[in-house]
């Protein structure tokens, strides 16, 4: 058994956008609210604060604040989980701490049951009329929960979970390494070569000239929020355009292979680079090594990764020879021992297919590549420009 989530878009009447809107201002003021009371309080006397306390503290906030009750009483609970989530991630080092929700931010609110999906399109939630729902595709299994959202650009979403049996198809295929770029999105090691896009830079002069016109409205203004709006929509366009590529792609390569190997990047490190931020943010490296990932379980294929100090671009893949002096301006280069000439890029791809099986951890500054290829089992002969393993 395993969860699925199914995302329809809903198009609320003005009645129910208000409520909406409503039940979207609760959970974020909730979400805030303890927020603050946990920092507050851990501040004075070190002490944590933790669901069983909020979930208490909520009744009595709903005393003082009457129209927390009008909104359905579970999604203010499911806010709290959120909030506890949230502080399991930073002290398992897995996020950031937990910031405060802003209405101009995408909002959101759960409904983990009393919802219902009817055959005519209709979505009906606790307290409110039914509300129009797109339903492009079947929903299999049980529904165990549903989030309403609201995006920036003003569309509102259902994502429902759905408990079913996924099965995992068997492996299959053939194997692959995928080397993930700047110029070109993806290079794999059999010459296929997917473009990056660049969705970002290409809608960044008329996105430019929209920021321009929003800081000249007038703050609180109607002119201001039409202008946010035009802003968002060209945001959400770029989001979707970027969404769409990398699952077409992931889907084709998962499809067809049984492993796929790709190096293990540091993306929030690349990103302190002030020339190449810009470029490695719109190329989105993570969505879709993580697509790769969930689709593989679905589809029969491994994901591995290689450490991301192993020199696979530097390494000739024939004869295990390693250009020392490989710079990022030098896209082919040739190998002085075996004469090969090589595509830096599939070269790499070659490399990260060779070492998928490797998994030995290493440390930033105290290997050199060619200690890197010793440790991975795989030594070079010098002498005679050949592989030797381990073993021979």
């Amino acid at each position: 058994m395993g969860n699925k989530a199914y995302k329809f878009r809903l198009y609320p009447n003005k009645e129910q956008s208000a409520f909406l809107a409503k039940c979207f201002g609760c959970s974020r003021f909730v979400y805030n609210h303890f927020l603050r009371l946990t920092t507050d309080v851990y501040a004075d006397s070190k002490k944590s604060l933790r669901y069983k306390e909020w979930a208490k503290l909520l009744t009595d906030l709903k005393s003082d604040f009457e129209w927390l009750k009008e909104v359905n009483s579970q999604s203010l609970q499911q806010t709290l989980k959120d909030l506890e989530s949230a502080f399991v991630r930073f002290f398992k080092k897995l996020g950031g701490f937990p910031n405060f929700k802003k209405k101009s931010n995408r909002q959101s609110f759960r409904v983990p049951q009393h919802f219902l999906i009817d055959n005519n399109g209709f979505l009906k939630l606790p307290k409110m009329t039914p509300i129009k729902m797109v339903i492009h595709r079947e929903i299999l299994g049980t529904p165990k929960n549903v989030t309403i959202s609201k995006t920036p650009s003003g569309k509102y979403y259902a994502s429902i979970v759905s408990e079913q049996d996924i099965p995992h198809a068997p492996l299959n295929g053939d194997k692959i390494g995928v080397d993930l770029g700047l110029k070109e999105f993806a290079i794999t090691s059999k010459g296929e070569k997917f473009e990056n896009p660049r969705y970002f830079q290409k809608s960044l002069r008329r996105l430019k000239i929209r920021q321009k016109r929003l800081s000249r409205k007038q703050k609180a203004s109607s002119n201001r929020s039409k202008a946010r709006l035009v802003v968002a929509k060209i945001h959400e366009k770029v989001a979707n355009q970027r969404q769409d590529y990398q699952h077409k792609i992931s889907r084709k390569l998962v499809s067809e292979n049984q492993r796929i190997s790709a190096e293990s990047l540091n993306i929030k490190g690349m990103v302190k680079n002030r020339k190449l931020a810009k470029q490695i943010s719109d190329v989105a490296w993570g969505n879709f090594l993580t697509m790769l990932e969930y689709k593989g379980d679905i589809y029969g294929c491994e994901v591995h990764y290689v450490d991301r100090f192993f020199p696979s671009s530097k390494r000739c893949s024939n004869c295990g020879y390693i250009k020392q002096d490989l710079t990022l301006a030098i896209r082919e280069w040739r190998c002085p021992e075996c004469s090969k000439i090589w595509d830096r890029d599939i070269n790499a791809a070659l490399n990260l297919m060779l070492f998928m099986k490797s998994k030995i951890p290493l440390e930033e500054g105290k290997f050199t590549p060619d200690q890197l290829v010793e440790r991975l089992g795989m030594n070079r002969d010098t002498s005679s420009g050949q592989e030797a393993t381990g073993a021979a």
